[in-house]
């Protein structure tokens, strides 16, 4: 049976990744500061609000609701969108775990 490659490390590792994953994108970027700064759901295109194509932001906005960062309800002809604030502190933790195993103090590269 094969073995995908990401089953060769721990889970915590693998999702640490796919969270920097889904925010390794300027555009996605944006969409998260939009909303967190809207303080609440956004009713209506997004892409209005970022200087991309509609296509191109409704693929981001499709990445983000994927890995939990964002909600996306509908609302008639529109769609409500929301941090998932639950799952941004889960996404946050688990990030600052990830950067605080990496040591550097004292690091001497030579």
């Amino acid at each position: 049976m094969a073995t995908s490659k990401t089953e060769l490390f721990n889970d915590e590792l693998v999702q640490s990744a796919s969270y920097f994953k889904a925010l390794a994108h300027p555009a996605r970027l944006q969409i998260l500061k939009f909303l967190a700064e809207t303080k609440s759901c956004y009713t209506g295109d997004i892409s209005e609000e970022i200087p991309l194509g509609r296509t191109t932001v409704n693929q981001h906005l499709k990445e983000l609701k994927d890995s939990g960062f964002i909600l996306g309800h509908i609302n008639g002809v529109k769609t409500n969108y929301c941090l998932n604030t639950q799952k941004i502190v889960e996404i946050n933790t688990n990030l600052c775990s990830f950067l605080d195993c990496i040591k550097i103090d004292n690091f001497n590269c030579k």
